[in-house]
């Protein structure tokens, strides 16, 4: 038995690895590691040309070229970058460095302006086609 090295993963992945391990009797570790595996395998396998998805991933040749397991590998990256990048996002940061006011939904489904320094200057509620100026505090 190898030792093992602590390592993060997203909420979504641990949930789908648990859902994963009830059905094929492993534990959430062993299922992702199933899975690591098996994505090392189509990645090194003679069918997957790395070459050519890194020519797709760089915009140099067509996605659709490609066969459905280079395919596969292209989908893979462009989600793990999508996710980086979203994770990178902070638009109220943003919002308040430009000095941008926005708008927003919040949990009741009501739309509210925000000021640059997130201070609600306006709810407006669709339902009820008004819009309601909190009191000044």
């Amino acid at each position: 038995m190898s030792a093992s090295i602590p390592t993060r993963v997203s909420r979504e992945l641990h949930e789908t690895a648990r859902l994963a391990s009830e059905v094929t009797s492993r534990s959430v570790t062993q299922q992702i590691e199933h899975w690591a595996r098996i994505g090392r395998e189509v990645e090194l396998a003679s069918s997957t040309s790395q070459r050519e998805v890194a020519a797709v991933l760089s915009g140099l040749r067509p996605y659709d070229d490609l066969s459905v397991e280079e395919q596969s590998v292209v989908r893979a990256r462009w989600t793990e970058r999508i996710d980086d990048r979203l994770g990178q996002i902070d638009l109220v940061a943003d919002f308040a460095e430009q000095g941008a006011t926005y708008v927003e939904m919040d949990d009741d489904g009501r739309l509210v302006r925000r000021a640059p320094d997130g201070e609600i200057l306006e709810v407006i509620d669709p339902d009820q086609g008004s819009s309601e100026v909190p009191a000044a505090s």
